[in-house]
């Protein structure tokens, strides 16, 4: 296969398991109310399933397979896992009570966690720096798409066969996906041993060495404290969406899961891709425009994802929230392409791993059940408004992120330049 072509195959293999490592979590916030009926489950232990039970074991595994994909087949990583994660999430429609379920979903998200890091090192090495914004946005294609078809599918397979057999056929498509990456996928160290340079070499660095270097970077903390607030507003809101339209609007599932594929699958669709070709033609060697852009973006998303909440109508938050939707996504491409640009080589997996560790750690651990308890909270002075309120608390946050990208901007051109002097690639 030619090398270009082999670029675009291997970019779309990884977008699809991309998408399948988000599948399940999509999945289980369309049917959460039907497992929160039928297990008998409160909000706070429904934040817990969806945020600190599964971020927990999700961002501690990220680091060390970030370790072995810095130095080790990541190919053979990212398939093993994909087929670990799929098996379990089957296993999760099996499950008899809430202590089972959240066993299994550990069992998912330690496998997950070994999905972005390795990937995020594969593209970095195939790609070059002008061609990063686009591939960037294009790998992360698959959340959206995990969205567009999660929504569908959860929403009708749900109606169907119950939310039991709905997940069991959500894990079928990684299973496929990881015996196809195993199969025509190709690890680019197994042909350039003897060719590479010096810096391509180096083993990958301790994870104190490489602590040391990333965060004495200060692009890159305020990176990471971006990710981390962006991630406990965006989690906090997005895991109780199906939620909220089903008990606040009256939806049923089926309704709620298709109007959720068409605004936040196709609305991030549409975002990341425009985000990507955005990166690529007017800011792919400017990555403190990329960053300035983003800023805009997220103050712009706040408005229109804030009032989605207050109106009455449906209708109106579902226009409301793709709009926020397709602004908030454009921000995939120029952020990870950014991170690329400005950590060495030899440590991509693992600066990705640190700063979702972080991120998901307080972002999916913490945002969805600070929800949950907040609604609870809320609940004898609002009754069953208490959601709304809960989530409307939440969405101001987003301009606290934003300032952190705002100061990161402000760094980023001579940390990028001290980052090619030492070590470029």
């Amino acid at each position: 296969m030619q090398q270009a072509a082999y670029k675009r195959y291997l970019l779309f293999v990884l977008m699809a398991i991309m998408a399948s490592h988000y599948l399940d979590r999509v999945v289980l916030g369309v049917v959460m109310q039907d497992v929160q009926s039928s297990l008998d489950l409160n909000d706070t232990q429904v934040g817990l399933l969806s945020g600190l039970g599964f971020a927990l074991f999700y961002s501690i595994m990220g680091i060390p397979v970030a370790r072995w994909a810095d130095r080790g087949n990541r190919v053979l990583i990212i398939s093993v896992t994909a087929a670990i994660w799929s098996a379990a999430v089957a296993l999760s429609g099996m499950a008899r009570n809430y202590t089972e379920l959240l066993l299994i979903r550990i069992a998912v998200a330690a496998a997950e966690g070994g999905c972005m890091p390795p990937a995020y090192s594969l593209l970095g090495d195939t790609f070059s720096r002008v061609e990063r914004p686009r591939a960037s946005a294009i790998y992360m294609l698959g959340l959206p798409i995990a969205l567009l078809v999660g929504y569908f599918a959860a929403g009708w397979l749900n109606e169907a066969y119950g939310w039991r057999m709905t997940l069991v056929l959500i894990g079928v498509p990684g299973l496929a996906l990881a015996l196809l990456a195993a199969l025509t996928l190709q690890e680019p160290r197994s042909r350039r041993d003897q060719s590479v340079t010096p810096m391509s070499q180096a083993a990958a660095p301790s994870l104190r060495t490489a602590f040391v270097t990333l965060f004495g970077n200060s692009t890159f903390r305020q990176l990471c404290l971006f990710i981390c607030v962006w991630y406990f507003c965006s989690y906090a809101l997005f895991h109780w969406q199906a939620i909220f339209f089903i008990r606040i609007h009256g939806l049923d599932s089926g309704a709620a899961g298709a109007w959720l594929a068409l605004v936040f699958g196709a609305g991030a669709l549409l975002g990341t891709w425009l985000g990507g070709e955005w990166g690529a033609r007017y800011a792919a060697n400017n990555e403190q425009l990329q960053l300035i852009g983003v800023v805009v973006m997220f103050s712009a998303y706040t408005v229109f994802v804030g009032a989605a909440y207050l109106v009455a109508s449906h209708y109106v938050a579902f226009a409301l929230l793709a709009i926020g939707t397709i602004v908030g996504n454009m921000c995939q491409g120029p952020i990870l392409a950014t991170i690329q640009t400005l950590v060495p080589s030899h440590m991509r997996a693992m600066s990705l791993a640190l700063l979702y560790f972080i991120g998901n750690l307080v972002g999916m651990g913490l945002g969805p059940l600070a929800a949950g308890a907040l609604s609870d909270a809320l609940r004898p002075w609002a009754g069953e408004e208490s959601l709304r309120y809960a989530l409307i608390i939440f969405c101001p946050g987003h301009l606290w992120a934003a300032w952190h990208l705002w100061r990161a901007s402000q760094t980023i051109v001579l940390d990028v330049a001290a980052q090619s002097e030492a070590a470029p690639g």
